[in-house]
């Protein structure tokens, strides 16, 4: 009867131990890669993608020798400007470059070899060139990207983590370009703001959108 028993309590853990094991393989198997560390501080700072031009976006317009076809404006919500000799010319999506290229060819019908810059005085940009964070944290918003950006400067943007937030369990999502689908990175923000451990900075790119869960309890 003893060797009995023994055997059912060898078999009954078996089973315990398999169970556990392919619970543990789903959950890893589920889990979120990590991001490559960054520094605190960028070893070399470098400029970062052309920006976008957004909707209600300031722009200051500079026609050489032809003052009158220039001046300040704003972008309107609908993606479009106006000025002198120019109607609904569509603004949003474009480097400043481009839209003084298509500013510069429309003024070639009234004068000839129009010299145009464009500078972008106030920023808002485009949703593609911000990073968004929602959840749990003090003040959830977008934020212009800029340059070199990393997850601590977004943190510190809006205030920190929440009081319940679940940190260690934050995701970064992330659109690829190269392959048209959107990605999702584990982040370790409990270790980076309350340890200070500068492995869980990471760097950040226009368009990510970070999700700051709640803890259960």
């Amino acid at each position: 009867m003893t060797s009995f028993s023994s055997l059912r309590i060898a078999r009954a853990a078996l089973v315990s131990g398999i169970a556990a094991t392919a619970l543990t393989g789903c959950m890893g198997a589920g889990s979120a890669p990590q991001l490559p560390s960054a520094n605190f501080v960028a070893n070399q700072e470098g400029p970062g993608e052309g920006y976008i031009i957004g909707p209600l976006d300031e722009l200051q317009i500079f026609v050489w020798r032809n003052p009158e076809l220039g001046g300040k404006v704003q972008v309107r919500p609908d993606g479009r400007i106006t000025t002198p000799l120019i109607t609904d010319m569509p603004a949003v999506g474009k480097t400043p470059t481009m839209l003084q290229q298509d500013i510069k060819l429309q003024l070639s019908q009234y004068i000839t070899d129009p010299i145009v810059s464009v500078i972008v005085t106030s920023f808002n940009s485009t949703f593609s060139q911000q990073v968004r964070i929602v959840g749990a944290t003090e003040k959830p918003a977008s934020i212009p990207f800029r340059a070199n950006m990393t997850v601590l400067d977004a943190m510190i943007a809006v205030g920190g983590l929440g009081e319940y937030a679940a940190g260690n369990k934050a995701r970064l999502v992330r659109f690829d370009k190269g392959s048209g689908k959107q990605q999702e990175f584990s982040l370790r923000l409990n270790d980076l703001i309350k340890r200070g451990d500068i492995k869980a900075n990471v760097r950040l790119q226009p368009g990510d959108v970070i999700i700051i869960p709640e803890s259960m309890f």
